[in-house]
């Protein structure tokens, strides 16, 4: 069990990498699609972040089980999960929506903005808008 704990610093430093990527990922498919570019009909581009999002949600789960925390037990964790959802339906509606660009700058900054507020709750482990 203790060999289970020793891995906390490697899967949260894993975990908070693929969060950097996923949102580093958003944001350059979110220039290109504004750009129109011929590079969004790419195969990598179109399945890298199901990939990586599929692994960071895996080591978030990972997490929740080695400190014993967990979505609708936890408050902080439950809202926690609710931004992460936001964080990626802002994002599919800022690349995919057929809104004006104005629409669409503003769907990536709420997008953004989620995924800010979901650090910020894993940070302090203190619900917000349920506490």
């Amino acid at each position: 069990m203790e060999t289970f704990y020793s891995l906390y610093p490697a899967t949260k430093h894993l975990h908070l990498t693929l969060l950097a990527v996923s949102a580093l990922f958003l944001t350059v498919r979110f220039v290109l699609h504004l750009r129109q570019s011929e590079l969004m009909n790419k195969k990598v581009i179109k399945i890298a972040p199901h990939v990586i999002d599929t692994f960071l949600l895996l080591s978030g789960l990972t997490l929740c089980f080695m400190i014993q925390q967990f979505p609708f037990v936890d408050p902080w964790l439950t809202e926690k999960i609710g931004a992460v959802v936001a964080y990626i339906a802002l994002g599919v509606i800022a690349i995919k929506s057929n809104r004006n660009k104005l629409f669409k700058v503003f769907a990536f900054l709420g997008a953004i903005g989620w995924l800010v507020y979901a650090a910020k709750m894993a940070h302090f482990k203190q619900a917000v808008l349920l506490g």
